[in-house]
């Protein structure tokens, strides 16, 4: 019997109804389709946001929307938002991020044949306003062991394309709040509670992103919050303090770098 999972979205009123409306029309055109898909609106949002959600409400019952009086930011949206899904296995997916057709049917399909997984996740392809523009994909390790291990240095999980099991989740503390790095400090906690993770080695989304994001990587801001991050990960003991010597090293000096080499280090080295 075909596994049931639900799909999990966070907005907020800073986001594009374009990019709204072709995310959603990715997910409802799926080669396997979701019992439900948990829209949480992250406080009030702007007039034309609303009315493409309306538009969706009127055409697929399946679409559930969940208003939040003030915004709360994408943690404390997404722990809300595992509250109303009523399957245990939910997908995650990003307003502005386009699927592939059987994304849902290559992870489910995970699922069923390896019980003891709990995250799941793929590469993503990354690109700039049209999807035939591909800058970048972004891959990850396949197995459970590597993926530990790579998660000492790095994200281990793309989450805009992430699939995980509810229970190990909230398990583990659910998204707790630390700005930049809520799904990595997820991921950490999931390892070190024994959660199984799996990457399947093929892009799976289109993940949409223009330079501005390399300019939100970097300054001296980003590097005090990373540090606060990796302080965090040496002091509950999932790296050693030569690992956390190391990470600062590395990833202090790619903060303080001109934008534009931070961009080339990106798209030609970390991917």
């Amino acid at each position: 019997m075909q596994l049931d999972f639900s799909v999990l979205f966070s907005l907020y009123s800073k986001e594009n109804p374009a990019f709204l409306r072709q995310s959603l029309d990715s997910i409802f055109c799926q080669t396997l389709a979701p019992v439900e898909v948990i829209l949480i609106k992250d406080g009030p949002l702007t007039d034309e946001l609303e009315n493409v959600i309306s538009e969706y409400l009127m055409k697929y019952p399946m679409f559930k929307v969940i208003p939040l009086m003030k915004n709360q930011g994408l943690g404390k949206a997404l722990n809300e938002g595992l509250k109303h899904c009523s399957c245990d296995i939910v997908a995650r997916m990003d307003t502005d991020d386009i699927a592939k057709p059987n994304r849902f049917e290559k992870q489910i399909a995970i699922f069923e044949k390896y019980p003891d997984i709990d995250v799941i996740s793929s590469w993503i392809e990354e690109f700039e306003g049209d999807i035939l523009n591909i800058s970048s994909v972004k891959k990850l390790p396949e197995l459970h062991k590597d993926i530990f291990e790579y998660a000492k240095g790095r994200c281990p999980i793309n989450h805009p394309v992430v699939m995980f099991k509810k229970n190990a989740v909230i398990k583990s503390g659910g998204y707790l709040h630390f700005p930049l790095f809520e799904d990595y400090y997820l991921w950490i906690r999931m390892l070190m509670n024994g959660a199984k993770f799996y990457n399947i080695q093929e892009s799976l989304l289109y993940f949409r992103f223009s330079s501005d994001m390399f300019k939100r990587r970097g300054g001296c801001k980003y590097a005090f919050d990373e540090l606060r991050f990796q302080n965090m990960m040496r002091h509950i003991g999932f790296i050693s303090l030569q690992m956390f010597i190391r990470n600062i090293t590395i990833r202090f000096m790619v903060r303080v770098l001109p934008n534009y080499i931070r961009a080339l280090l990106y798209k030609k080295f970390l991917r």
